[in-house]
């Protein structure tokens, strides 16, 4: 959150976008693009995993995004981006060679030094995974630091997957566990098929201090959550990303606001103790 010294500085960064080279490009959904980033004098972002940035299209606007790659990763930064209206479709035709401009890293990312030493449970549903994937690069990056690690996703159709390669991969590896199920297969789709709970029953028992991230669309949080803490896991082990009606990103226009608090600033982490009596938040 801005302190009232940096709200008085109009040449804060938060303020005045900069000039980001886009090193790469790749359209991985019908949808979705994702892009490289890397600032000119090959600096880092400076982020923590669940952080956004705001991007810019000179002339169109801006919007914010997920911030989807690990600062454990910090010679470029990436971001992946849904065509949904004007300003993301012009940032659609954004090419290897352009620049963007941001203004960021913003908000209340994840505490992941409060992470450390538990075993690790990341549920996520639809483009939601491109913020989780922050947190799963960051993990595998510093995999010595955590316990067992879970990652169960879904998707509306096999075409709605995310990273599919990354999938791939994850899904193979000895230390950690990857699920993944979509809720209408398709004749050459092989995996599960079901929302994002039917995975549930594919995780052991959890520790009772088990750390668990849960980012995804509203509709989900209700029954991902139900079911969390009947495994036992406390609200105070659990974490959600709530990225939703965010506008100028530092707390300003009130977009994001639910009850008391504003995505952009308090969140968009929180732990679900804190939005224990904000019903609105996570229904």
């Amino acid at each position: 959150m801005l302190t009232t010294e940096e709200r008085a500085r109009p040449d804060h960064p938060v303020y005045q976008p900069r000039l980001a080279n886009v090193v790469d490009v790749e359209q991985i959904t019908p949808y979705e693009k994702r892009f490289r980033l890397e600032w000119p004098d090959g600096d880092s972002l400076g982020h923590v995993p669940g952080q956004f940035v705001q991007v810019s299209i000179l002339g169109v606007g801006e919007c914010p995004i997920s911030i989807c790659s690990s600062p454990t990763r910090s010679e470029y930064f990436e971001l992946t981006v849904r065509r949904v209206g004007g300003v993301t479709a012009a940032i659609h035709q954004i090419r290897k060679g352009d620049r963007m401009g941001i203004r960021g890293p913003l908000g209340r990312g994840f505490d992941v030094e409060k992470l450390h030493g538990h075993d690790i449970i990341i549920v996520s549903g639809g483009c939601a995974l491109a913020p989780a994937r922050s947190v799963i690069q960051y993990i595998l990056d510093e995999r010595h630091r955590f316990g067992e690690f879970h990652v169960l996703y879904g998707a509306r159709t096999p075409d709605d997957l995310l990273f599919r390669d990354e999938l791939a991969e994850w899904t193979k590896m000895d230390d950690m566990a990857c699920h993944v199920t979509v809720d209408r297969g398709d004749s050459e789709w092989s995996g599960a098929v079901g929302v994002v709970t039917t995975l549930f029953d594919r995780l052991p028992k959890p520790r009772p201090d088990t750390r668990a991230i849960v980012i995804g669309p509203p509709v989900m949080f209700k029954f991902v959550v139900m079911d969390l803490l009947a495994r036992g896991i406390p609200q105070k082990h659990i974490y959600c990303s709530l990225e939703r009606r965010m506008k100028c990103g530092i707390g300003k226009c009130g977009h994001c606001q639910v009850n008391h608090l504003y995505a952009c600033q308090d969140g968009p982490v929180f732990n679900l103790a804190e939005l224990a009596n904000v019903r609105e938040a996570i229904e």
